[in-house]
């Protein structure tokens, strides 16, 4: 009898940090790196609506400092995929993709420490498994400049 009286009423409600907003779904889901027709808002409106999102839950969450580490390494990355082809430069790629999405793990784990919300971890996800070649990781990469930049400027002035 004692245990009922320690039981909630209702079901919590999930707190903002945990909950996916429909934007980044609908913008992540139509990520497309590494073709020749990139979408023509990738880099612009695209990345703009994603920096919106991730700059709703500013505060602890989400700080341009933060997501900055998760592009320099990257660019890292990026940097080490070196070829005069793209058949030289997806062979490098291969070399290193398990290490470019073990940082889907870097994300989760900056999740579990409140650094980074869902919608960050969701669209790193997203855009991280749309990274299938060299190509890709190159517009992976601006993209991800795209959405810092964007984020940047929202950021208030000290």
């Amino acid at each position: 009898m004692a245990q009922a009286l320690f039981q909630p009423n209702r079901q919590r409600e999930e707190s903002p940090d945990k909950i996916v907003s429909e934007k980044i779904k609908e913008k992540a889901s139509q990520l497309k790196f590494g073709e020749e027709n990139i979408p023509a808002d990738l880099f612009d409106s695209a990345a703009k609506t994603i920096a919106e999102e991730l700059n709703k839950a500013k505060g602890k969450y989400n700080t341009t400092t933060q997501i900055r580490r998760f592009y320099d390494e990257l660019i890292g990355w990026q940097q080490r995929i070196k070829g005069s082809n793209d058949g030289e430069r997806n062979a490098e790629f291969e070399k290193y993709k398990a290490f470019i999405r073990m940082m889907n793990a870097k994300v989760a784990y900056a999740k579990g420490r409140e650094l980074v919300d869902a919608n960050f971890e969701f669209w790193f996800n997203a855009a991280n498994k749309a990274t299938t070649t060299a190509k890709a990781l190159d517009h992976f990469r601006l993209h991800f400049e795209a959405v810092l930049g964007f984020l940047k400027g929202m950021e208030k002035p000290k």
